[in-house]
């Protein structure tokens, strides 16, 4: 039997998903607000670091999604995920590897900066304090202090882009000659950068990818698989939808000289 713990909006959790989707697994649904009862002391003991997803198999917690992404490719080989050829799986664990390192703190920094960031002003500064001071990984609670703070001026938002820019250029290289990330064929690497480069649409970034004709291509092509609409775009609800939907400034202006720069 398998269960997620897991919220809509997690790029993480998305990653997750499109997986379980794209191997017609039957999973059950624990479905979390991210509002603070990931610091339940139950949850923890699922999943010591506070974040989703976390997959139950047959009562055992398996955490941190590209971890889970291997880990379910090993449990269901049926609908194969991972390239046959020596060089193509290396490209699935490359893209991983530079999403878990880089990427995702530069997804967490301009969500935080464009959509998040009016919730966190309005809540009580009491309380907000205690959420982030309360989370077990600090570092990223200083990177949402500081966005929380200054929005895009603040110093990590420079950053974040510069580690999107490499990203997308990682894919126009990767698809030059080919119409997935590892080759012919879907896999967990377009698994696992997919929902980045959604979220970038989410925020009003799209204007980033025209500069990569073979990433725009790649994105739609991708973007349209039943799995991943199935497991990020028909799965929002209007309040998940909410926070990108209700972006009141426009983030380009200030990302694009950003991107100029870099």
């Amino acid at each position: 039997m398998l269960e997620l713990y897991h919220t809509v909006n997690s790029v993480c959790a998305q990653k997750v998903r499109i997986e379980l989707a794209e191997k017609d697994l039957d999973w059950e649904s624990h479905r979390m607000t991210l509002r603070g009862d990931q610091f339940d002391e139950a949850y923890l003991k699922l999943n010591p670091n506070g974040v989703v997803p976390t997959l139950i198999h047959d009562g055992q917690p398996v955490i941190e999604s590209s971890v889970i992404l291997y880990y379910l490719e090993d449990c269901f080989p049926d609908v194969r995920l991972m390239p046959k050829d020596p060089m193509g799986r290396v490209t699935v664990r490359l893209f991983n590897k530079f999403i878990d390192e880089y990427v995702h703190n530069a997804c967490t920094v301009l969500t935080f900066a464009i959509a998040f960031r009016t919730r966190f002003q309005k809540m009580d500064p009491v309380n907000r304090e205690s959420y982030l001071s309360g989370a077990p990984n600090q570092k990223r609670s200083d990177y949402k202090r500081d966005v929380i703070a200054h929005g895009l001026d603040s110093k990590f938002c420079v950053e974040a882009v510069g580690h999107f820019i490499k990203l997308l250029q990682w894919i126009e290289r990767a698809t030059l000659d080919h119409d997935y990330l590892a080759g012919g064929e879907f896999s967990l690497a377009d698994i696992a950068v997919i929902p980045y480069v959604i979220r970038l649409d989410m925020l009003r970034l799209a204007p980033m990818l025209h500069s990569y004709p073979h990433v725009a291509a790649w994105y739609e092509r991708t973007r349209k698989r039943p799995a991943v609409e199935r497991a990020i775009v028909s799965g929002m609800t209007a309040v998940d939808r909410a926070p990108f939907e209700e972006i009141s400034v426009d983030p380009w202006p200030a990302i694009g000289r950003m991107v100029e720069q870099a």
